[in-house]
């Protein structure tokens, strides 16, 4: 019963190499791929999907029922809009759109036709983020007060992934640069682990050392509507052979550190240390199990029960994209 019939709009590497096999390990199939470079077609043919080069293929397919959105930024609103006028439901990658008014135009979309739609924050997925959320609910930090996140990367400006061309540094693609891209992932993930969003942020960018007119990093302040605080370091500027992926929830009773969870893999660890001893202990969780798969899994679960889709919810996620303009100084 839980098997479904996925689609793809957008067959690049993040596609590929996480989506995809998210699929198979959920248990569900990738039906069909929808992209206009030959190379990714046939990528997508070898993985067993039916090709097609352009959205009208991939929506004449009666066996799709959910479709991942992966292209460009700034294309995501046009193949929502298409995807939810078919009525298939809907698994769109972050940032919502490259605007924030595409943003809006997205959940009207959805909303009028009361399509499932969800935004691909696979970061709530992971295993490790779980652990912590579970933790925080039963009150093992005591009163949490700070989330500090850190996530960066090196994203040169001749970056590529199977010969195609680094959209993620053109503004008009993209709508900004590393901001754009990695602080949605932490917005949301403040939300997931804490119960409440941030309310108030501020931020700073910069554009320091790559040759690009984006920003190549920035540091975001925050506070929830419970007076929580949170900081944020996303970067395309930080050498990827330095520390680069952290997580830490720091409450009144002790505190949790996550290393290399944040992004797109299995694994990583976690760790807590008492407040009154300072006492680490090593946190089990599933090292094995992508975010990605658990992301299909949940997905697919709520797709055939209707119940579950309160986890799912286009509003908040507008509200998260709403912070990453006024991270920019927009609206």
């Amino acid at each position: 019963m839980d098997a479904v019939g996925w689609g793809i709009v957008g067959y690049g590497w993040v596609a590929r190499d996480y989506m995809a096999p998210g699929i198979r390990a959920a248990g569900h199939r990738l039906v069909a791929v929808c992209d206009p470079d030959p190379l990714s077609r046939a990528a997508a043919e070898r993985a067993g999907a039916r090709s097609h080069s352009d959205l009208a293929g991939l929506l004449a397919e009666p066996e799709v029922e959910s479709v991942y959105v992966a292209t460009p930024n700034h294309l995501h609103r046009g193949a929502v809009e298409a995807l939810a006028a078919a009525g298939k439901a809907i698994l769109c990658e972050k940032p919502m759109a490259a605007t924030l008014d595409d943003a809006d135009a997205i959940v009207r979309a959805v909303g009028d036709r009361k399509i499932f739609y969800g935004t691909a924050f696979d970061q709530r997925h992971h295993p490790a983020h779980r652990a912590i959320r579970a933790q925080v609910e039963a009150g093992r930090l005591g009163t949490v007060t700070t989330v500090r996140i850190v996530y960066a990367c090196w994203l040169g400006r001749d970056w590529s992934e199977a010969g195609q061309p680094n959209w993620r540094i053109d503004a008009a693609q993209a709508g900004g640069g590393a901001l754009m891209d990695l602080a949605p992932h932490g917005l949301d993930l403040v939300d997931f682990l804490l119960g409440e969003p941030i309310a108030d942020l501020a931020a700073l960018t910069q554009t320091r050392a790559q040759d690009y007119s984006v920003d190549d990093g920035a540091l975001l302040i925050g506070r929830t509507a419970g007076g929580a605080l949170a900081s944020l370091h996303v970067a395309y500027n930080c050498p990827d052979a330095l520390p680069r992926r952290r997580l830490e929830i720091v409450g009144t009773k002790g505190m949790l550190v996550a290393e290399n969870t944040m992004g797109q893999t299995a694994g990583g660890t976690l760790l807590f240390i008492d407040g009154v001893t300072g006492r680490s202990e090593p946190q089990a969780f599933d090292a094995d199990t992508s975010p990605f798969a658990e992301q299909v899994r949940a997905f697919g679960s709520a797709l055939r029960r209707p119940e579950e889709r309160t986890a799912w919810s286009a509003p908040r996620d507008l509200h998260t994209m709403r912070l990453v303009a006024r991270a920019y100084g927009q609206g």
